[in-house]
Order: structure tokens, then C-alpha cells, then sequence
């Protein structure tokens, strides 16, 4: 019996020993704000398997989704920092450091899906100074994500006009989109993405600012009944990753994760507009009404929009001159 306990420990002890051989070199935590039934969190997902299989999983990433350690605005401070390797932010979390990157929310500018991927483009004339100015927070960019176009939801009545605007409460995610929404008559609230679905149902916000796809992902429908499709503004998230923890890295194991990085940025890319689609046609069997503006609605949104630009040419420097010049050539 003794001999018997004896031989299970070492038994046990083996497991042990294989199971700590068997560890991953490296791990890499990614915080995001959605969920990971998002089409972000499944591109997440996506990298995650590419890396730990073309690794032989020397490298494990640990998702955590829905806000569970930091909210969308502190993800750029707790990467840049240190606090965790990785995750995910909205582009224009960027903005208190670099201005310039609400050049994507400047509205209507980019309003074509053309426009937007060479905009976006690795190395481009516009995203390569963000990336590298980015840089300077601490962080490493890995992939940008596409999230689609910016829209509003309402209850009752579409935001199809500035007049439709007045005088309501608004949702916003970025500074420029607030001032978007001041300069169209409303009222802008920041509030995170996460919270938007409590916001809603409380009546916070009367209206919201949102991709379509987070209809879907967070049930937007079950508190909002409109989307207007005003598409005007490009929602892009960035994957980032704290730079001195990256460079840390082995060579080869910074290549296998910026080679999952480009391969995830393709997928998502490539997918979004099938993931719009997919998103207004539930939005529609859950009941909402989506409705278009007429070209002359979405004049009168232009018009109003004069101040947003004067406040970005003011605000964002030189670069953010260069990044409005390179955008008029696209």
C-alpha cells in the first residue's frame, strides 16, 4: 500500500512536471469594452488561434471582453503603461494626446468605402503618421479594426436633419463628434460604449452615435426603435500593444504576432460590409426603422459642420494639416 502511494505521488508529481513544461513562454493579455459575440471580439479570437497555433503555443492570449478590466477610454493609459500588454481602443481615445486622429470623425470626409481603405492602408499617407505618433504614448500598434460607419439611433422619430437635432441629448464617443453634434443643435454626452445600452434605457441620451454592427452585439434594439443611416464619420479601433513589453519579445516571436496582426486586419476589412449588412437586416426584424436622408438632409448636416472643421485645423497642428491635406487627394 505505502509502495503504492509512493509510486501516485511521483505519478502526480510527473503531471506536474509536464504540465509546467508544457507552459506558455509568453502571455499576452488583450482588453477589449464588447463583447466577444462582436465581430471585434471574434476577430480577436481569430488572431488568438492564428498566434498560439503558429507559435506551437509558446505564446497564450488571454482575451478579457465587456469592459472586465478596463473601460475603452483607459485602455490607451493601461497599455502605455504597462498595466497590461494589450487592447483595444477607439481611435479617437487618441485624441487627447494626438488631435489629428479625429480626422476620421471630421464629418463626412471619408464617406466611401474606397476612401476609407486608403486612408487605413498600412504605411498610407495618413495612417502612418498616426501609427508613428502613436509611438510616443508607449504603445505599438498591431492591426486597426474596422467598425463601420457612425449612425444615429432615436426613439420616435429619425435624426435625419439638423433641425431633427435640436435641442436633444446626444451620445457621442470623441470629442470631434460632440462638437459635430453642438454645431447640428444638440447636446453632446460622452459616454462609454459599454454603458450606452444603460443610457438608452434610462433616457440618459435621447439619441445615440454608434456603428451599426453594436445594434447587434449589445441589443441596442431592445431600447432604441430608429437608425438613421447618416454614415458620417469612420469608426476605426486600434489593436495596440505596450511597446517596451513588445520589443521584449523574442524576434521571432514579434514576427508571428504581426503576421496574425495583418492577417486579422484583412479578415475584418474585408468583412465589414457584409457585417452591416447583416447588422440592419436584424435591426429590421427586431422591429426598427431605418431610414436614409435625402441628399439635401445631408447637405444641411455639411453646412452645419463648418465649425468642426475650423476647430480641427485650429487644434491639430501640423499634422493635423497634413493628415486633412492627404485626405483631400484620396
Amino acid at each position: 500500500m505505502i509502495k503504492l502511494v509512493r509510486m501516485l505521488f511521483i505519478f502526480v508529481g510527473f503531471l506536474g512536471l509536464a504540465s509546467n513544461s508544457f507552459a506558455a513562454d509568453v502571455t499576452m493579455r488583450i482588453s477589449i469594452q464588447l463583447p466577444m459575440k462582436s465581430h471585434l471580439g471574434q476577430n480577436l479570437l481569430l488572431f488568438k488561434n492564428d498566434v498560439e497555433k503558429k507559435s506551437n503555443g509558446e505564446i497564450e492570449v488571454q482575451i478579457y471582453d465587456s469592459a472586465q478590466l478596463y473601460k475603452d477610454k483607459e485602455v490607451p493609459a493601461a497599455v502605455g503603461s504597462g498595466s497590461i500588454e494589450s487592447g483595444v481602443a477607439s481611435l479617437t481615445r487618441y485624441v487627447g494626446d494626438i488631435p489629428a486622429v479625429d480626422l476620421f470623425y471630421q464629418p463626412f470626409l471619408l464617406n466611401s468605402e474606397e476612401k476609407v481603405r486608403k486612408a487605413v492602408a498600412k504605411g498610407s499617407s495618413i495612417r502612418g503618421p498616426i501609427d508613428k505618433a502613436i509611438e510616443g504614448t508607449g504603445s505599438t500598434v498591431l492591426w486597426w479594426q474596422a467598425y463601420g460607419s457612425a449612425i444615429m439611433l432615436s426613439k420616435g422619430e429619425a435624426i435625419k436633419n439638423p433641425s431633427d437635432m435640436k435641442g436633444k441629448k446626444v451620445r457621442v464617443f470623441g470629442k470631434t463628434l460632440g462638437a459635430f453634434v453642438k454645431a447640428s443643435g444638440g447636446a453632446a454626452t460622452l459616454i462609454s460604449g459599454s454603458e450606452q445600452y444603460l443610457a438608452y434605457q434610462r433616457g440618459t441620451v435621447d439619441v445615440g452615435m454608434t456603428g451599426v454592427s453594436g445594434v447587434k452585439s449589445r441589443k441596442l434594439f431592445e431600447v432604441m426603435d430608429t437608425i438613421t443611416k447618416t454614415n458620417h464619420g469612420d469608426i476605426e479601433f486600434l489593436v495596440v500593444a505596450n511597446t517596451k513589453w513588445f520589443n521584449s519579445l523574442s524576434s521571432k516571436h514579434r514576427d508571428i504576432i504581426m503576421s496574425s496582426a495583418m492577417m486579422a486586419e484583412k479578415d475584418v476589412r474585408d468583412k465589414v460590409s457584409a457585417i452591416e449588412a447583416d447588422a440592419y437586416a436584424l435591426a429590421k426584424s427586431k422591429g426598427m426603422k431605418i431610414v436614409t436622408p435625402s441628399a439635401s438632409d445631408i447637405d444641411a448636416f455639411k453646412k452645419a459642420s463648418k465649425p468642426v472643421y475650423d476647430a480641427y485645423k485650429k487644434n491639430a497642428g501640423k499634422l493635423g494639416e497634413q493628415l486633412l491635406e492627404a485626405a483631400s487627394k484620396l
